[in-house]
């Protein structure tokens, strides 16, 4: 491993010289600039872990170096300007507490006061590389956390949710997801949430659905100490929780006609009591919601409270099924082997094209969610790098071509041995004429394979 790189910046040599010493006996790369425009050049071609920048120079000075990298930092990566590459430790002989609360505003990690100890400028450095090892873990799990809510596809419906997702976003009205079940409704959600302007703030999940009636209201709007048995302490409520933020409804259907009221009126005065409370409480809270029912039919049968669903459904976005975007399985499943690969610590596998012919054939009525379940279980079960259509459940693996109808006036015999022919040949096709592999398909042995081949006139060019 590459030993960490740390660039020395001061424009007095002796003080570089007494620095560069201090750190290559504790096992540090060093590099050496006279001024903040040659460490700027050194910055374009080297690998640089952390900076011991001094504040007086003659040109540009410490405090504009350090403005000068956060705005590289801005616009070459998009991110938070005091997120900088690299950590930088001010070393100063004007250590005044306006200058360390100048260097940190822009976005120093630390200040040491020259003369320097050699112990001092060690514990220094080797926080700053703690702190710098802890951020970069955490902005690698943010991604990694970000990415498992991407919407992934490209096809002409998903394309549609997004641009939805772009135009309602921004706004501040509430937006009901309709949708089968495992189609991503939360993950709609998120990105509305994601794009909007409360980003920052929390985004609250309640299942309405997985909450027992008796607890869902004080899950919703909290509850004070001893309104209920079991009830210890005062609880904050999902409502509560999400205040400046977003509250997504899962399952909203789900909900009883009592909580459907309490939920009407803070949506219509944004004001509610905790159970067992009086006093009232207040909550900026952007509401979505989401349910695979149809709630038009529940208002009709007096299931849901017509008021509620006009208030919820002011924009209805709809998650379109897996079936009906076929295009996106192949980026789904290529997505998810990657991932589960990534995690379990596996070689990167690939599937072959006639596993995803028939990946795509499948109908998917558990639609993204049982997508995702499959590849995981197909990822770790599978012992190669590439996945076969052998690999595929036995009701995957029949060729589309198989599944035919076949007109009255065919004997049984005549209709056993065109059906019997013709999934001999999806198996064939499925292993890529491999008869040794169709046979264990099949669940007979080689010979006998050979046997039917020959008395059905099947020709096979055998790829083994």
């Amino acid at each position: 491993m590459k030993p960490t790189c740390i660039l020395v910046v001061d424009d007095e040599k002796n003080i570089r010289r007494s620095v560069e010493m201090i750190l290559r006996a504790g096992g540090y790369e060093v590099l050496e600039a006279s001024s903040a425009l040659e460490a700027e050049e050194l910055l374009g071609r080297e690998r640089i872990d952390l900076i011991l920048l001094d504040i007086v120079m003659p040109e540009v000075d410490g405090l504009q170096f350090l403005q000068r990298l956060r705005q590289r930092a801005t616009e070459d990566r998009g991110i938070e300007p005091r997120a900088l590459r690299p950590t930088v430790v001010v070393i100063s002989g004007n250590a005044t507490l306006a200058n360390a609360v100048a260097a940190t505003r822009e976005g120093a990690y630390d200040f040491v006061e020259k003369p320097i100890s050699k112990e001092k400028l060690l514990l220094a450095v080797k926080n700053a590389l703690h702190q710098q090892q802890l951020s970069t873990a955490y902005e690698r799990l943010r991604r990694e956390m970000s990415d498992r809510f991407d919407m992934i596809g490209e096809s002409a419906l998903l394309k549609k949710v997004k641009e939805q997702i772009l135009r309602v976003a921004p706004t501040a009205t509430r937006v009901l997801i309709l949708g089968e079940s495992g189609t991503g409704k939360e993950l709609l959600a998120r990105a509305i949430h994601n794009a909007s302007e409360r980003r920052g703030q929390p985004f609250i999940k309640v299942n309405c659905a997985a909450i027992p009636e008796e607890l869902i209201e004080s899950e919703l709007f909290g509850h004070e100490k001893g309104s209920f048995t079991g009830a210890t302490q005062a609880h904050d409520g999902k409502f509560s929780q999400a205040d400046g933020g977003t509250l997504f409804l899962d399952e909203v259907a789900d909900m009883s006609l009592r909580v459907q009221a309490k939920v009407l009126r803070v949506l219509q005065e944004g004001e509610f009591e905790r159970v067992g409370g009086r006093q009232t409480l207040r909550a900026n809270v952007r509401v979505l919601s989401a349910t695979n029912k149809n709630l038009e039919t529940l208002v009709r049968d007096g299931k849901f409270r017509d008021d509620l669903w006009f208030r919820l459904n002011v924009v209805p976005i709809v998650m379109p099924s897996l079936r009906d975007r076929r295009d996106d399985i192949p980026l789904l499943v290529n997505y998810f082997v990657e991932q589960y690969c990534r995690e379990n610590g596996f070689r990167a596998k690939t599937v072959a094209a006639v596993a995803m012919e028939r990946l795509m054939n499948y109908p998917w009525p558990g639609n993204v969610r049982e997508l995702r379940n499959f590849m995981e279980r197909l990822v770790i079960m599978t012992p190669g790098e590439v996945i076969e259509a052998a690999d595929l459940p036995l009701d995957m693996q029949a060729s589309p071509a198989f599944t035919k109808s076949y007109a009255p006036g065919m004997s049984l015999r005549e209709l056993r041995d065109r059906i019997e022919r013709d999934y001999i040949v999806a198996c064939l096709e499925s292993t890529g004429g491999n008869i040794s592999h169709a046979a264990r398909l099949l669940g007979i042995e080689r010979s006998n394979l050979h046997k039917k081949l020959h008395a059905l006139k099947i020709n096979v060019k055998e790829s083994e």
